[in-house]
């Protein structure tokens, strides 16, 4: 049985996240397009991180199926949690929604779409902006996080005592 760190490194990094979340939306960051990627570095640093340790944490007595598993495990409640998180501080401050749908509209506008094409896709990212939210933030967190799982299977030190068969 292996030691596990899932659970307290999982719940750091989403921590973490979250205060950037909400000092980029206090000083007014939040539509920024580089404030995504702070978020996917931190995911990627922390998952990584997570999973050198889960071997360091198992005197390297692990494969990389069990790192990479420690990893995703680590990624699946980073995404749980930082998804709650996004719907209630959605609901608490619903202006991010307009935030958003202005910088939808900019972006629209900045590549020459007409008036009817971003009023219509406006209109149904309107409607359908939390299943957006939802959607992106399970998705994006848990393929960025797969992604730095392997990468943290690939780099942390192991050295399984394996078994050999008596003959």
């Amino acid at each position: 049985m292996h030691k596990s760190n899932h659970l307290q490194y999982g719940l750091v990094i989403s921590a973490i996240l979250i205060l950037l979340s909400v000092l980029f939306y206090v000083l007014n960051l939040s539509t920024e397009s580089w404030v995504k990627w702070v978020s996917t570095v931190v995911i990627f640093v922390g998952v990584i991180f997570t999973c050198t340790q889960f071997a360091k944490l198992n005197d390297g007595n692990v494969t990389f199926g069990n790192v990479f598993a420690n990893g995703f495990k680590t990624t699946s409640l980073i995404a749980l949690v930082t998804v709650l998180f996004s719907v209630v501080f959605i609901l608490i401050f619903p202006d991010i929604k307009e935030k958003a749908l202005e910088e939808a509209r900019r972006q629209m506008e900045k590549q020459g779409q007409s008036d009817d094409v971003i009023e219509k896709a406006i209109a149904m990212t309107s409607k359908m902006f939390m299943v957006f939210v939802l959607a992106g933030g399970i998705f994006g967190t848990l393929f960025f996080g797969a992604i730095a799982s392997l990468i943290g299977a690939a780099v942390a030190k192991k050295n399984p005592n394996v078994q050999q068969p008596q003959l």
